[in-house]
């Protein structure tokens, strides 16, 4: 099959799995600043999004995308690394025309892969897993002072109330950042709007989009710590 022998199909498999997750950090980052306005609104949001079907649905075909990216990602490094054999050694001056994320957006990817294993501990484990688990007759053990996995407030105010957590959670963001203002663009060109117009807007827009949604995320975080000290 084209999409696995192929390069440009493997890129293609990665850049259509890429956009499909910088969707979901798009609706992500909306439901966390709504948790600025309202504790109720975000409280609902959370309760909708637990463990219902469709919900579990969705969480599957999110971690199914996002393993493949993965895979895809690995795979076309070490791809890149063996067609260039001893090159990869060679002392090499970055030319101003390539961006530093898209000369590590591997190691950039690693960073970000890192950090959501943590993020998944807090939130995920404690919100979702946790009421599949309570189905089968098992106790997930929840932070001190939050009775219900539905209290994504009380999660958000928990965690980001420590100030390792937050600034761990910054630099995670700033990894996502890097990530995406090359991704996006580089998912476009690879689905094949190439052109030099569309490229410059694309690229602008990469850098736009990457910075509006890290930035939300960014509020949230800040809001939060701000409120716990004050």
């Amino acid at each position: 099959m084209w999409l696995i022998k192929s390069s440009i199909g493997r890129k293609l498999v990665m850049s259509i799995t890429g956009l499909f997750l910088i969707m979901f950090l798009l609706f992500h980052a909306s439901m966390n600043v709504a948790a600025v306005f309202s504790e109720e609104a975000y409280n609902m949001i959370c309760e909708f999004l637990g463990a219902n079907w469709y919900a579990v649905a969705a969480t599957g075909v999110l971690a199914a995308g996002f393993i493949i990216h993965i895979i895809y990602a690995c795979w076309l490094t070490l791809q890149n690394r063996k067609a260039r054999g001893g090159d990869r050694y060679a002392v090499n001056v970055r030319p101003k025309s390539v961006e530093w994320a898209s000369q590590n957006m591997f190691v950039i990817g690693l960073v970000v892969i890192g950090f959501l294993a943590l993020h998944f501990l807090q939130f995920w484990y404690h919100m979702m897993f946790a009421e599949l688990a309570e189905k089968v007759g098992i106790n997930v053990s929840l932070p001190d002072g939050i009775a219900s996995t539905h209290d994504g407030y009380a999660f958000i105010e928990y965690y980001f109330a420590q100030p390792l957590v937050v600034a761990l959670y910054l630099i995670w963001y700033a990894a996502i950042w890097f990530h995406l203002t090359h991704g996006f663009w580089s998912a476009m060109q690879t689905i094949g709007i190439n052109s030099g117009l569309w490229m410059k807007r694309w690229i602008t827009a990469s850098n736009i989009f990457a910075t509006l949604i890290m930035l939300c995320f960014a509020f949230v975080t800040i809001f939060f710590y701000l409120k716990s000290i004050m």
